[in-house]
């Protein structure tokens, strides 16, 4: 892990936060590279979910949410972890995670529950000190609205993006007329006051999620949810596969009724593989009618669909829920490799190509005036035909490859000095490292058809 996060920190895709004036713990920020491929990631993901189907619509709901609608979901009563202080250093841990780590099985396991287990086999801190009783921690992260101290009140950041999906519903219903089933989508950060962020960007307290409210008619019986369940799994193990990430470093969890959400009948984890462990990579849940009908019970308003012949009712829920920041390891991972070329070691990343954050090197093979304007004018014509290039000039041409492989450019176009007479340039594969001569007419079509 740490020689990916070297390479992610080196070559531009991810910085510690707040470097210069010594960090922020566990915030990142995204560099050149890595937004370029965080935004491939939503942009084919809202491509694939909203644009492309026409049963589902998008939504950018407000960050900051009335407060009620967290009194509402349930939010600010039962929306915590188990927390327990080392009495010495005072430094906090989950207590579900140190049982874990005693070979505890937590799943399905209460609050005091935990506790008794913690107390029976005498969990101790890391660091072998005693620790003080647990206690509900609440995950909301708490902030100010107003002009002044004394006129302010206290809000919340959201720590999910689904319920604007919710609240909204009403709105939505009366602006697009759509008949049920139909979705709705977002891409948007929450945030989570955890007890104990880590392993890099996989978990944060500042996060961004794609989400999916899928709206079904009331199941009469089990097996009308459960095909549309089962439809969802598919989707997602279909946008998994397109990510490049291997299947048998996929585990589907059946999440016990222990460890579901109260009003979920069923839910699935996709997990992956991680270097620190099996860890949740996307989840799949059916909420039921949970969410509606409590803001219709709070708000007062009616959130019930109409249909055709007059009926109403409240529309029951099937939700994906995709973690971009989770995805970006998870492909990162995935695509990261090293091996032996020439008695030398090659760093690839080998991305999909369509998740790449530079497509395509340009790669003059001298500082000659003529070839580097003939790099400007292949950088130009890729540019209008909407392909991220780059031109690089430094260093031998062995070792521009080099750089190209690390950071996953799928290929490398190489002018030289040949090119001025034959009108042909080298372009080469990142995988293969095969190379071949192509023609300069054409070779914007003969990429693209490549790259996308």
């Amino acid at each position: 892990m740490e020689k990916i996060t070297s390479l992610l920190k080196r070559r531009g895709f991810i910085y510690p936060g707040s470097l210069i004036y010594g960090g922020l713990q566990n915030t990142f920020d995204y560099g050149p590279l890595g937004v370029e491929m965080k935004k491939n990631i939503k942009d084919e993901w809202w491509n694939r979910f909203v644009r492309r189907r026409s049963d589902i619509v998008g939504l950018d709901s407000a960050i900051l949410m009335n407060t009620k609608v967290w009194e509402a979901s349930g939010h600010l009563a039962e929306f915590s972890d188990p927390l327990v202080e080392d009495k010495i250093t005072h430094e906090r841990f989950r207590l579900d995670h140190l049982l874990e780590q005693a070979g505890t099985k937590i799943g399905g396991l209460s609050f005091e529950q935990m506790i008794e287990k913690m107390k029976g086999k005498n969990i101790k801190s890391p660091n072998g000190n005693e620790l003080t009783d647990p206690r509900k921690f609440n995950l909301m992260l708490k902030t100010s609205l107003g002009a002044t101290l004394e006129t302010s009140s206290d809000i919340y950041l959201r720590p999910e993006t689904a319920q604007g999906m919710f609240v909204d519903f009403k709105q939505i219903l009366e602006s697009t007329r759509k008949k049920i089933p139909f979705g709705v989508a977002q891409i948007g950060k929450a945030f989570r006051n955890e007890i104990t962020p880590g392993n890099f960007i996989f978990r944060t307290r500042e996060f961004e999620q794609m989400e999916i409210e899928y709206f079904i008619l009331p199941p009469k019986e089990d097996k009308e949810w459960m095909e549309v369940f089962n439809t969802w799994q598919k989707e997602m193990e279909k946008w998994i596969e397109d990510l490049g990430i291997l299947g048998s470093d996929i585990h589907i969890l059946d999440v016990p009724e222990g460890e579901r959400a109260h009003y979920s009948k069923k839910t699935i984890d996709f997990e992956y593989e991680f270097p620190f462990g099996v860890k949740e990579l996307y989840g799949l849940a059916y909420r039921g009618d949970f969410d509606l009908q409590n803001h219709i019970r709070e708000s007062g308003q009616d959130l019930s669909f109409v249909d055709e012949d007059g009926k109403k009712f409240v529309p029951h829920v099937i939700e994906p829920t995709f973690g971009v920041d989770r995805t970006m390891l998870a492909v990162l991972v995935s695509a990261y490799d090293k091996e032996q070329v020439e008695g030398e070691v090659r760093t690839v990343l080998r991305l999909p190509n369509w998740l790449s954050p530079i497509k395509v090197a340009v790669l003059p093979l001298s500082k000659k005036e003529e070839l580097i304007n003939l790099c400007e004018d292949v950088l130009r014509e890729l540019s209008d035909l909407g392909i991220i290039s780059e031109i690089d000039i430094t260093q031998s041409i062995g070792k521009r490859y080099r750089r190209f492989d690390e950071i996953g450019t799928p290929y490398c176009v190489t002018v030289d000095f040949d090119t001025l007479e034959d009108k042909k340039v080298t372009v080469r594969d990142r995988d293969t490292m095969k190379q071949e001569r192509v023609a300069l007419t054409g070779l914007g079509k003969y990429l693209k058809e490549k790259v996308f």
